[in-house]
C-alpha cells in the first residue's frame, strides 16, 4: 500500500565566429567577434532517462524535520540528508486542495528551474483511495475532476519544465480487490486527459513484482493506456523490492504492453524486501534516482519519500507522517553523524 503526503532558464550554447575584412592598399586584418546563440534541444521533449535529476523540494517533510530536530542529533542528520536527495513530491487533496494546488505546482516548477532539474510529482487523491486502508481518503468524482484539472492547468503554465507524473499509486493493482475496476479505469483516463501537456510524462500504477501476476497487471494497465497519452508505468512505489526484480517485472509487463516504458522506485529498497510492506525494520535507502535505465526502464527515481510512515504498523505513526526513527534507520549506511 502507499502513503499520502499532506529558477534557472535552459542553458544555451555559444559559438564564436571570427569575421575578417580585407583592406585594398595594405593587407590589414580587422577582426570582430560575433556571438551567435543557438537554442539547446528542448529538454522537456525528452523522456526521463539515466542521469535524470528531480527536484529536492524545500517543501518536503524531510526539509521541515531537518529544521526542527535537535541540532547535532541523529534525527536531524538523517532528515538533513534526506532533504537534500532528489525525491518526488506527493500532491494530495488533503494537503493541497483545488484552490491551492496550482500554487503548489508553481512553486515546485520554480524550484525545478532553480535546480535545473526535472519536476516529479505523484498525484494521489482519487475516489476510494487505498480501498479504505491506511491511506484512505481522496475526493468525490466531481471534486477529483476539478482537482486534476487545476493540476493540469498549472503544468501547462510551466511548459518549460519537464515533469514526471506518477498517477495514483496502488489504484490499478488494488482495483480487483476493491471491486471497482471499471470505475477506476474511467477515473484514471479522465485524470490523464486533465494532466496531459507538452513536457509531461505520465506513468500509471503497476504495483510491484510480488503483487499481481504479470498478465493480470498488464491487462489492467492496457485498459487505461489504450490510446491515452501515457509514457508507461511505475513499479515498486512505496515498496522495498530489489531493483533487479523490478526490472525483470517491468520487462515482462512491457512485452505485453507494446511501446510502454517504466520507472522504478528505489527510494527504500537498498536492503531489499523481507516480505513486509508496512514499515518493515532494517531497510535502507536505495540507489539514487537516475542511476539506471535500459530500453524498457527509462530510469529509477525516489518516489516514496524516505522517512514518511507507511501507516500505524510496526511502531509507525499515521500514513504519511514523518517518522524520525525510520529516517535514521534508512540512512544509517549513507550519512555521517
Amino acid at each position: 500500500m502507499t502513503t499520502p503526503v499532506p529558477p534557472r532558464p535552459p542553458r544555451r550554447r555559444r559559438r564564436v565566429v571570427l569575421l575578417a575584412a580585407g583592406v585594398v592598399a595594405a593587407i590589414a586584418l580587422v577582426a570582430a567577434v560575433v556571438i551567435a546563440v543557438w537554442p539547446q534541444a528542448d529538454a522537456t521533449a525528452q523522456p526521463p532517462g539515466p542521469g535524470t535529476v528531480v527536484v529536492a523540494s524545500d517543501l518536503s517533510k524531510a526539509s521541515h524535520a531537518a529544521g526542527t530536530a535537535s541540532a547535532g542529533s541523529e534525527p536531524q542528520a538523517a532528515a538533513e540528508y534526506l532533504s537534500e536527495q532528489p525525491t518526488a513530491f506527493w500532491l494530495t487533496p488533503e494537503a493541497d486542495p483545488a484552490d491551492e494546488v496550482a500554487e503548489r505546482v508553481e512553486h515546485l516548477a520554480a524550484e525545478a528551474r532553480d535546480q535545473s532539474a526535472t519536476l516529479a510529482i505523484v498525484v494521489y487523491g482519487l475516489p476510494g483511495r487505498d480501498c479504505g486502508n491506511h491511506s484512505a481518503g481522496g475526493l468525490e468524482p466531481d471534486a477529483y475532476r476539478e482537482w486534476t484539472a487545476e493540476i493540469g492547468a498549472a503544468l501547462r503554465a510551466a511548459s518549460d519544465v519537464r515533469t514526471v507524473v506518477v498517477l495514483e499509486p496502488d489504484s490499478l493493482a488494488l482495483a480487483p480487490e476493491c471491486g471497482n475496476v471499471d470505475e477506476r479505469v474511467d477515473q484514471l483516463r479522465g485524470a490523464i486527459d486533465a494532466l496531459s501537456a507538452d513536457g509531461v510524462w505520465i506513468y500509471l500504477d503497476a504495483g510491484h513484482s510480488s503483487w499481481l501476476a504479470v498478465d493480470d497487471m498488464a491487462a489492467l494497465i492496457a485498459r487505461v493506456a489504450d490510446g491515452a497519452p501515457v509514457r508507461g508505468f511505475a513499479t515498486n512505489v512505496s515498496n522495498y523490492n530489489d531493483t533487479a526484480d523490478e526490472t525483470r517485472y517491468a520487462h515482462q509487463l512491457a512485452e505485453r504492453l507494446d511501446g510502454l516504458h517504466a520507472i522504478i522506485d528505489t527510494s527504500r529498497n537498498g536492503a531489499g524486501s523481507d516480505g513486509e510492506w508496512c514499515n518493515p525494520q532494517g531497510r535502507r535507502v536505495g540507489d539514487p534516482g537516475g542511476s539506471t535505465g535500459d530500453d524498457v526502464v527509462d530510469t529509477n527515481l525516489w518516489i516514496k519519500p524516505p522517512g514518511e510512515s507507511d501507516g500505524p504498523c510496526n511502531g509507525g505513526p499515521a500514513a504519511g507522517a514523518w517518522w524520525s526513527e525510520s529516517a535514521v534507520e534508512l540512512t544509517r549506511d549513507v550519512r555521517s553523524g
